[in-house]
């Protein structure tokens, strides 16, 4: 059985209130001296996709565990003016939540996510950063016109509706994108059934107007790589560990959905390897540093 989930959100204030919007946090294990670590998920995803057994297995080797939904996403608001979020929307809601924490997270981000740490990290207080299957910090121009090959009608469609379903519009795409051969049917379905739409004003911020840049951050960085992911190639990964002076590390078979695969026990081990010698801050240093 799994441990009960600590479900709060940050801020306080709404949409209404001329805030940001209130974002859904899924939260467990014990709160310790060590770096909790914030979880940010990637596009048409939300905090739910940490929840299959990532928070649970870190939770239980004694780690403080956070997974986010930005907004517009799960259980957060702003889905109303989803399509209209930009990139630095999405940031904001990382800080909002980095905000709530005694100490500097270690921020874990997979595909968008990923991208998102990168540019939260550029001015963002942080322990370090684990980025999976990671979008480049140059952008999604390049992928755009890979997928663009392969699902030229999901592709055109997104962009003529500016909604982004299109590309994920049944489980076998979302199979093709997210998983590997040996993910079973029934699964590829329960998770096909949550995915969702995304920012589209984001996705043009993604091809090239808001882009990371590597030279600003200097924490400590994990790049995690999937072997067969059909989203982003072995030499982006590459190029983006290459960004931040490290070298990536691939796990064999593994698609995109690191997190949901088969084996994805094994990337929470890693994670929980890499991150347990990084040095612990105080609480008063988070504040300040905020």
């Amino acid at each position: 059985m799994r441990d009960a989930v600590e479900i709060h959100a940050a801020p306080m204030r709404t949409e209404a209130d001329g805030g940001t919007p209130r974002i859904e946090v899924l939260s467990k294990g014990p709160r310790t001296s060590r770096p909790p670590l914030l979880f940010v998920h990637g596009t048409w995803h939300a905090a739910w996709c940490w929840d299959e057994g990532f928070l649970d297995r870190l939770a239980a080797q004694g780690w403080e565990v956070h997974a986010m939904s930005l907004r517009g996403h799960g259980g957060s608001e702003g889905h109303d003016r989803l399509r209209w979020t930009r990139v630095r929307d999405f940031v904001d809601d990382i800080a909002s939540v980095v905000r709530t924490l005694a100490r500097p997270p270690i921020l874990v981000g997979h595909s968008m996510g990923g991208f998102l740490v990168q540019k939260f990290l550029e001015n963002g207080k942080a322990a370090g950063a684990v980025l999976l299957a990671p979008m480049p910090h140059y952008g999604v121009a390049s992928t755009t016109l890979r997928l663009l090959r392969q699902d030229p009608v999901g592709v055109l469609r997104a962009n003529a509706t500016f909604s982004l379903t299109a590309m994920i519009s049944t489980p076998a795409k979302a199979r093709r994108l997210f998983f590997s051969a040996s993910m079973p049917d029934a699964d590829v379905e329960r998770h096909f059934g949550r995915l969702q739409d995304d920012a589209f004003l984001a996705y043009v911020d993604l091809m090239a107007l808001d882009l990371c840049k590597p030279s600003r951050v200097t924490v400590p960085i994990l790049v995690l790589g999937a072997g067969d992911d059909a989203i982003f190639t072995r030499r982006q990964v590459e190029a983006v560990a290459a960004a931040y002076r490290t070298t990536a590390e691939f796990f064999p078979g593994m698609a995109h959905d690191m997190m949901l695969e088969r084996g994805w026990e094994a990337v929470a081990d890693r994670i929980a390897e890499w991150v347990g010698p990084l040095p612990s801050k105080k609480s008063s240093d988070h504040v300040q540093a905020l």
